[in-house]
């Protein structure tokens, strides 16, 4: 669709868990076909990893990312040079705040995630598509340690932008006056940002997708166009045709799906700059 390149409002649309399954990718390439979704986060190792670089190469408007996972999914490297990072199924562990703390006090933990995450940026090079931005499976790269795994070894492959989930409650409650919370989740998103903000990555403005994970409705999603602060903003959501094995309770993905698409949410983009994080990095370059 067409973009309105000279508004003061930006919106980069983000997919994430592409490759998690054929579901997922069909729903990624209609609605950057169809409708306002712009990019999508690629998990290397999921299922579904391989169907959804092809389909990325058939096209190339897609800004496609890496979605690190490191938490409740499958890994890249053997079980055998990671295993204080998975449980007895060779999965990562799901047990996200036992797990973060031993990430701060056991450096035999620090060298396995470091291993991991360069495994990831590795895996992403070799499918020959461009990174286009870098994000984490539960925001995990919210944490200190993997953030900071996360900007020195991006950058050696290319690393220009990444999410920074600081989602802005007062424009939330404006859609939901009795909405509340996320403020731990802020602070640490501020701090992450300031973090990539000095190894000179991109990160929009705003993030919204926190709150309503996973029901990002065609109302919510055109309530936060029409209420859209000046600057670069990110959408992000759990696009499927339907659901899949090993989607999350509860998602409504094609919901979210239908949401990208609805007439009703193309109507309101007219004064909306859209685009995927390599255009608007590019723009804040120049």
């Amino acid at each position: 669709m067409q973009v309105a390149e000279s508004s003061r409002k930006a919106l980069i649309v983000t997919a994430d868990d592409f490759g998690a399954a054929p579901e997922v990718n069909e729903a990624v390439i209609r609605a950057n076909r169809e409708g306002i979704l712009t990019a999508a986060s690629l998990m290397v190792a999921a299922p579904g990893a391989a169907d959804a670089v092809a389909r990325a190469k058939d096209n190339p408007r897609l800004g496609v990312g890496l979605h690190l996972v490191l938490v409740e999914g499958k890994p890249v490297l053997p079980t055998s040079q990671i295993p204080d990072l998975v449980g007895p199924d060779g999965n990562f562990r799901t047990d996200m705040v036992k797990a973060s703390f031993a990430m701060a006090f056991l450096p035999k933990m620090r060298r396995q995630l470091a291993a991991e995450i360069e495994a990831q940026f590795d895996a992403f090079a070799s499918t020959g598509l461009t990174l286009d931005h870098v994000n984490a499976h539960k925001h995990f790269h919210l944490h200190p340690i993997i953030a900071k795994l996360v900007v020195k070894i991006g950058k050696s492959y290319g690393m220009r932008a990444a999410r920074a989930p600081v989602e802005p409650m007062e424009i939330l409650q404006k859609i939901q006056p009795d909405l509340r919370g996320g403020e731990i989740e802020r602070f640490v998103g501020k701090r992450l940002k300031e973090r990539l903000s000095r190894a000179g990555i991109f990160t929009p403005d705003y993030v919204f997708g926190l709150a309503w994970t996973g029901a990002m409705n065609t109302r919510r999603v055109g309530a936060l166009i029409d209420r859209l602060p000046d600057g670069v903003s990110e959408i992000y959501v759990h696009p499927a045709i339907s659901a899949y094995p090993g989607s999350a309770p509860g998602y409504r993905y094609s919901e979210e799906f239908a949401a990208l698409m609805a007439p009703e949410v193309l109507a309101r983009m007219k004064n909306v700059a859209l685009g995927s994080f390599e255009h608007f990095q590019k723009q804040a370059q120049s």
